[in-house]
């Protein structure tokens, strides 16, 4: 009887060990799925289990976070709340019940939990993802009001190629048989000192609960100290629509921006932009957008042209949040207006990418590439071949907000323009650093 006894107890103490193996596994597995980003696949996994292992904290914490990546926030928001009615403290709970209610449009609820869990004293780098969540809360809850914002800010630095020209002082011109050339001193290599200035103003004016009003209108003035010929501003605006509907938001604008250089009038730019971006989660997000415009050029008329744009974007903030990816590519042309001047316009396509990454609650860094290329529509009548272009970016800074409102941006601009025609090669760095104030 006792052996018989002891059978039955190896044999329930075996098949507990094998649901608590199980158990592990399911958890183990569902948590390298969520910190991939795959929160679809873990609630697969998890969901089917839900009757059986609700009331765990670990199973319910899990279950939630997939919820709510996969867009099931109500789902989320019963999951978290078994895991905070067993284990109140948990701050990693609370801050994901947070972003499920601010999913959810429940803003002040939303903002009530991201507090709570920073009174409980959480580590810096949480505590700056958190402060990102209230400022989108803020944002959101913007949408449903009226809302005017601006910014004036302020630079100094200095930029080793200030007019964007070639380095060589001789050119051979082939039309000219091959002639050498002596460029004028405006048409070389410049570097100077410079300081700017810029502010703008912002509307959003809600319409309904889906569509708004949006408007903006903004300058900037740039001074060298020496190269004073090579000054130049600018003055932007634009007015369109913006319609939210669930994941996706439509927008449309029409947009003007003039150039000046030296105080002369040198170029306008009028058209309009369309886009249509999707959110995946609160991680992840894209776009799609068409760009017009038609340019024309104050004292050269035969530059005029009409510009065609269609590009995709995305944007995705990785597993913990302290650091977003982006990148993007897009493809046009520009037209010449003028027959017989095809030289002058030009297929492009081009590819983008970048970073930034919050190292403290009030600093991230940034960093970004872009490359674009540039293929003309005829032989140029002075160096008799079709020219090509191949230009580089990059990016690298930081952005300090050393109080609210407040931001600090030192940083450098590297530019590497490559061409088959000598005139049209140049390189250009930039240093500079900028104060900017948000009201």
């Amino acid at each position: 009887m006792k052996s018989r006894a002891f059978r039955v107890f190896l044999a329930a103490a075996a098949c507990l060990a094998a649901t608590l193996a199980r158990a592990d596994a399911v958890t183990d597995n569902a948590r390298a799925l969520i910190e991939k980003g795959d929160g679809r696949a873990a609630y697969a996994l998890l969901a089917p289990l839900e009757g059986e292992r609700a009331g765990d904290p670990v199973y319910d914490l899990l279950l939630g976070i997939a919820a709510l990546e996969s867009g099931r926030n109500t789902n989320a928001v019963f999951a978290l709340e078994r895991v905070l009615a067993a284990e109140p403290n948990n701050a990693r709970a609370r801050a994901e019940i947070a972003r499920a209610y601010a999913a959810l449009g429940e803003t002040g609820t939303a903002k009530q939990e991201f507090e709570t869990v920073k009174r409980q004293g959480v580590p810096a780098e949480v505590a700056a993802t958190i402060d990102r969540m209230l400022s989108a809360i803020e944002r959101a809850t913007d949408q449903m009001h009226t809302v005017l914002r601006g910014y004036v800010e302020a630079s100094l630095g200095h930029d080793s190629n200030v007019n964007s020209a070639t380095a060589e002082r001789n050119i051979a011109v082939p039309a000219f048989g091959g002639a050498i050339f002596t460029l004028a001193p405006g048409s070389t290599r410049r570097s100077d000192a410079f300081a700017a200035a810029g502010g703008g103003l912002a509307l959003h004016k809600p319409l309904d609960r889906e569509w708004a009003l949006t408007a903006g209108l903004s300058g900037s003035k740039r001074v060298n100290e020496e190269a004073d010929r090579f000054d130049t501003g600018s003055a932007d605006a634009h007015l369109g629509v913006v319609r939210k509907y669930g994941r996706d938001t439509f927008s449309g604008a029409l947009q003007y921006n003039q150039f000046w250089v030296d105080n002369d009038r040198y170029r306008e730019a009028a058209g309009f932009t369309a886009q249509w971006q999707h959110d995946y989660s609160a991680r992840l997000q894209s776009s799609l957008y068409v760009q017009y415009a038609g340019l024309r050029y104050m004292d050269q008329d035969v530059r005029n042209a009409d510009r065609y744009v269609i590009g995709a974007n995305f944007a995705s903030a990785l597993p913990g949040s302290r650091t977003i990816v982006y990148g993007g590519a897009y493809a046009g042309e520009e037209v010449a207006r003028k027959s017989g001047f095809d030289h002058l316009g030009h297929a492009l396509y081009g590819l983008r990418a970048g970073l930034q990454h919050a190292f403290r609650r009030d600093a991230r860094a940034f960093a970004s590439l872009a490359y674009e290329h540039r293929r003309y529509g005829d032989d140029d009548p002075f160096f008799l071949r079709t020219r090509r272009d191949h230009q580089w970016n990059l990016g690298l800074g930081v952005a300090w907000s050393p109080a609210r409102n407040w931001l600090v941006t030192p940083q450098f601009q590297y530019t590497d323009a490559r061409s088959n025609i000598t005139l049209n090669r140049y390189r250009r760095q930039v240093l500079s650093a900028t104060v900017r104030r948000e009201f």
